[in-house]
């Protein structure tokens, strides 16, 4: 399947096209999309480590619609970037790495969405709880960001 994929046309424009609207655009899109998501589920999760505590929660609902334009652009960009190389990818220990941080950091953005969005007009406070799930958001979106970058030095080991 994974040599199937490699020999589509789709997989060879991407890896041997001299137009900057494939793999360039690509990777562009994928670098915005990660900006998108990974910024605004920092922004949130800075909020809930005590960082502007006297700004109510429910000022931070707009974050969840960016997460969703940022996962969607780069599941997108994720899936073209993977067809490029997939033989390569598929027994990639830090490409494993970096999509478990990125499902680890995909599953506390559930938790975090339903605290912010049933939070009263007017709520400030966090629990403990909630201020974990942060510091977990963080920690996996960082790992997930560093693997991704390394991916370009290690590829596959």
């Amino acid at each position: 399947m994974l040599e199937y994929l490699d020999a589509t046309s789709l997989a060879v424009w991407l890896r041997e096209s001299p137009s900057i609207w494939s793999f360039p655009a690509i990777l562009t899109l994928h670098t915005t999309g990660m900006a998108v998501l990974v910024g605004s589920s920092w922004v949130l999760d800075l909020r809930l480590l005590g960082i502007s505590r006297n700004v109510p929660l429910s000022a931070f609902r707009w974050v969840f619609s960016a997460v969703a334009i940022g996962l969607a652009v780069n599941i997108t960009t994720g899936v073209l970037l993977f067809i490029k190389n997939p033989t390569t990818w598929a027994y990639s220990v830090p490409f494993f790495i970096k999509m478990a941080l990125v499902i680890g950091s995909a599953v506390t953005v559930l938790p975090l969405r339903s605290h912010v969005l049933r939070a009263a007009p007017g709520q400030t406070e966090v629990s403990d709880r909630v201020r974990l799930l942060a510091i977990a958001s963080i920690a996996a979106w960082t790992g997930a960001v560093t693997m991704g970058r390394m991916l370009a030095y290690l590829g596959q080991f």
